[in-house]
């Protein structure tokens, strides 16, 4: 016991739970006494409006993480342990916070997001000055930054041999699964030296105002992603054959756990592993889209530059859409009114509730940037405002696949087409008539490219083009011709590999 520190904290940032939490499972094993603080970081907050789902999802989770550790404390025999929450800038708020507390290390998880490691590096330099300890984990992926390199000591740049390499250091190595349990003995009560009320800090403390989020089927903290869990396990066999379909319960809609850590990576794949390894191709396909996480998450580790540039830096140079038209453009994409029935589906579905169904980001990923030509970065913002589950890594990655211009990208060529997939993906327009309800009058064949159907038939249906439905925005087989001329472009300056 002699080894082990006095006092240490613990800084939640993406990791908003109790069990399973490698920083908290280091600090305990290492020290006497320990506290959790989440700092609501105005640094970010301020960019904010005042009305954001994230911020309401993250302040009921943070109320959900202050029970888990009253619980815990109470069966540990410290009735009075409580999550300490900071308003203020991240920056400033953890090194006063440890010598408040006078503890001699600040324990959190890796997060390398560019802006992210900024902050953590003034946060343990400003530490360091006045003797605590820094010490950061591997929490939110399996496997990160130099844990899956190629024969050749490099990161990998296509997906499908990262995954390979991933699974066969999941055989060897099935320990990277193992739960980080924490010795809740070491829990610290509510620190007397801390001004304040033990209490986690309502919307309005922090300047913010209550959403539609408890409206929505979005379950908040570790309860929340238990119980989205559980009702996603006993259909994760049929995963593979009902995910790309919108109108079909088909995903686990987890992303927005895995996104704040109410849930453990860890925990996921240790319900598909055993599954996948058993032949279940449900729990394989599942897996798969787990890995794409960590591979994103490894990308934006080797290569920050991709937060702002093009993965492949030839195609920097692409010439993309400005100006009025352009500019019209965007926002008829944004707002769902594109005369494309399933995009703005989507698009619809992303403003009113904050999510949106993979299949569906490519959809609109590739409309933007390969219909209306607009820069992929202006989609990814985008996104970027309205996603519940906004993740750096994975949006980037989406948008720069989506784009052609990413790493393991979609070839420049194969362009989404949003009648044919609107078809396939959504045969009886279910979701279509849920979210484009003026059009819901259509019959299945007429639904999908309503501009197609006769007079009479829009005039049964009450639609009437361009009044109760814009007609589209751009001719789809033109656009396509555009954007392999806009490729054809670098390809003939040599940049590019010919279609």
């Amino acid at each position: 016991m002699s080894s082990l520190l006095d006092r240490a904290l613990v800084w939640c940032r993406r990791d908003l739970r109790l069990e399973d939490h490698s920083a908290l499972a280091a600090a305990c094993s290492r020290s006497r006494q320990v506290w959790m603080v989440f700092v609501l970081d105005t640094d970010i907050l301020d960019l904010l409006p005042r009305q954001d789902r994230r911020v309401e999802f993250i302040r009921e989770s943070l109320v959900d993480l202050d029970g888990q550790l009253q619980r815990a404390g109470r069966e540990a025999g410290s009735p009075d342990v409580r999550l300490i929450v900071r308003h203020g800038p991240a920056r400033q708020e953890v090194p006063a916070l440890a010598a408040l507390l006078d503890v001699q290390a600040v324990f959190a998880a890796h997060d390398d997001e560019p802006d992210a490691l900024a902050r953590d590096g003034a946060v343990s330099q400003t530490l360091a000055r006045r003797g605590v300890a820094w010490h950061s984990v591997k929490d939110h992926v399996v496997f990160e930054r130099r844990e899956v390199m190629t024969g050749s000591g490099g990161p990998y740049g296509v997906f499908t041999p990262y995954k390979n390499a991933w699974l066969k250091r999941l055989q060897a190595e099935p320990q990277a699964l193992e739960s980080r349990a924490a010795r809740h003995a070491a829990l610290a009560a509510w620190p007397a030296t801390l001004l304040g009320s033990p209490r986690v800090p309502t919307l309005a403390d922090i300047g913010f105002e209550t959403t539609d989020l408890a409206q929505l089927r979005l379950p908040t903290g570790s309860q929340g992603a238990a119980q989205l869990l559980a009702d996603f396990l006993p259909r994760l066999a049929r995963y593979d054959q009902t995910r790309d379909f919108p109108a079909v319960k088909g995903p686990s809609y987890l992303s927005t756990h895995l996104r704040f850590g109410t849930v453990s990576i860890r925990q996921l794949a240790r319900s598909a592993w055993p599954l996948a390894q058993a032949g279940s191709s449900g729990a394989s396909t599942w897996l798969s889209e787990l890995i794409w996480r960590d591979f994103y998450h490894q990308l934006l580790h080797h290569h920050p530059r991709v937060a702002t540039h093009c993965y492949k830096p030839e195609f920097d140079a692409l010439r993309w859409d400005e100006g009025p038209e352009a500019e019209r453009l965007l926002q008829a994409w944004c707002e769902g009114r594109t005369g494309y029935p399933l995009v703005d589906a989507a698009m619809r579905q992303l403003r009113q509730t904050g999510y949106m169904h993979n299949r569906l980001r490519m959809v609109t990923a590739s409309f933007l940037t390969k219909d209306l030509g607009v820069d992929w970065r202006r989609g990814e913002a985008w996104f970027a405002r309205w996603l519940n589950d906004f993740d750096l890594a994975a949006n980037n990655g989406g948008w720069q696949w989506a784009a052609s211009t990413g790493c393991d990208a979609q070839p420049w060529f194969r362009i989404f087409n949003p009648v044919t997939q609107s078809q396939k993906f959504d045969p009886q327009g279910r979701f279509i008539r849920r979210y484009v309800p003026e059009l819901a009058g259509l019959d299945e064949r007429s639904l999908h490219a309503p501009w197609t159907a006769p007079a009479g038939l829009l005039s049964a249906a009450g639609v009437a083009l361009g009044r109760d439905y814009p007609a589209p925005v751009v001719d789809h087989a033109q656009a396509r011709e555009r954007t392999l001329q806009r490729f054809k472009a670098l390809d003939a300056a040599g940049a590019v590999p010919p279609a």
